[in-house]
């Protein structure tokens, strides 16, 4: 999955307004400072807080 590259350089965490790092093997845009993963579906980023999940992922099945 590929983003456009413009497209990442305008979104920002919605939380905390600090960087997105994008994981396209993953299809997530993960915030580190607020500790969240935001999946990205057919190419829309979905960046509601609600829907995020927490970031480290826990390891434990």
């Amino acid at each position: 999955m590929t983003l456009d590259p413009r497209l990442l350089a305008l979104l920002v965490c919605p939380v905390t307004r600090g960087p997105l790092c994008w994981l396209p093997e993953r299809g997530l845009l993960v915030s580190e400072r607020a500790g969240l993963a935001f999946r990205v579906e057919d190419g829309v980023p979905i960046l509601l807080p609600e829907e995020a999940r927490a970031w480290p992922e826990d390891p434990r099945p």
